[in-house]
C-alpha cells in the first residue's frame, strides 16, 4: 500500500504561507492538506479558494482540500479553478440538506475533473457513506472532531478505517485511498497504517517538529 504523508497546512504560520510550503515541498511531504472551515459547520474560519490558489503557484504536490463548510455544492467551482486536486466534502453538512446532496456534490466535483472524496466525524459510522464509494476517489475518517489542530486521537476511528478499507475491497477497490484525518503521530502511525489507512494527515505532528523531514520520513516509515 502506497503511503503518503498529507501535512495540513491548518497547523501552519498563516502569516508566512509560503515558506510553510517551501518547507513541505522540501520535507517530503507527499500531499498538502488544505483545511477549509467557514465558522457555521465548525466554529473557527480558515480560508477559501485564493489561498488554495496562492499555494497552487508555490508546489507541484497535489491539494487535498478538505471542505468543512455547509453548503459545499456552492464552493466547489472556485476550490476546481483555484487548483485542487481532490476536494472532500463532510457526510454530515450534506445529509442535513437532502438524501441526494452528498452524491450531487461529488458528481459536481468529478465534473471540474477533480478528484473527490466523502469525509465521516467520528461519531458517523463510515457504513451511511458505503452508497458512495464507487463514486469516491478517497475516502476521509476523521479521528477527532472538526475544527480544531492539535487534538487529541480518537482510537475508535480505527474501526471505522478498517471497515472502510473492508468494503472498498469487497467492491473491488481495494486500492482506493482510506485517509485518516486528527492527532496522527508517529507513536500511533503504526496501527492507523496497520487498520488500512494509506494517506495520514499530520498538522501539529509535523509543523511542531524540530526536524519536518525526519517527522515525515517517520510517519511513512
Amino acid at each position: 500500500m502506497n503511503i503518503k504523508i498529507a501535512p495540513s497546512i491548518l497547523s501552519a504560520d498563516f502569516s508566512d504561507m509560503g515558506g510553510a510550503i517551501k518547507k513541505l515541498n522540501a520535507a517530503g511531504a507527499d500531499v498538502i492538506h488544505c483545511d477549509v472551515m467557514d465558522g457555521s459547520f465548525v466554529e473557527p474560519i480558515t480560508f477559501g479558494g485564493q489561498m488554495v490558489k496562492n499555494i497552487r503557484s508555490l508546489t507541484s504536490l497535489p491539494l487535498d482540500v478538505h471542505l468543512m463548510i455547509e453548503h459545499p455544492k456552492t464552493q466547489i467551482k472556485f476550490f476546481a479553478e483555484a487548483g485542487a486536486d481532490i476536494i472532500t466534502v463532510h457526510y454530515e453538512a450534506c445529509a442535513k440538506i437532502s438524501p441526494s446532496y452528498l452524491c450531487e456534490t461529488l458528481e459536481l466535483i468529478k465534473s471540474f475533473g477533480v478528484k473527490c472524496g466523502v469525509v465521516v466525524n467520528p461519531d458517523t459510522d463510515v457504513e451511511k457513506v458505503f452508497d458512495v464509494f464507487e463514486l469516491c476517489d478517497m475516502v476521509l475518517i476523521m479521528s477527532v472532531f472538526p475544527g480544531y489542530g492539535g487534538q487529541k486521537f480518537i482510537p475508535t476511528a480505527l474501526e471505522q478505517v478498517k471497515k472502510a478499507r473492508e468494503y472498498a475491497r469487497r467492491i473491488g477497490k481495494g486500492d482506493m485511498d482510506i485517509e485518516i484525518d486528527g492527532g496522527v503521530t508517529v507513536e500511533n502511525c503504526a496501527a492507523i497504517k496497520e487498520a488500512g489507512a494509506n494517506v495520514l494527515v499530520a498538522g501539529s505532528t509535523v509543523f511542531k517538529s524540530k526536524d519536518m523531514a525526519a517527522t515525515i520520513a517517520a510517519l511513512k516509515a
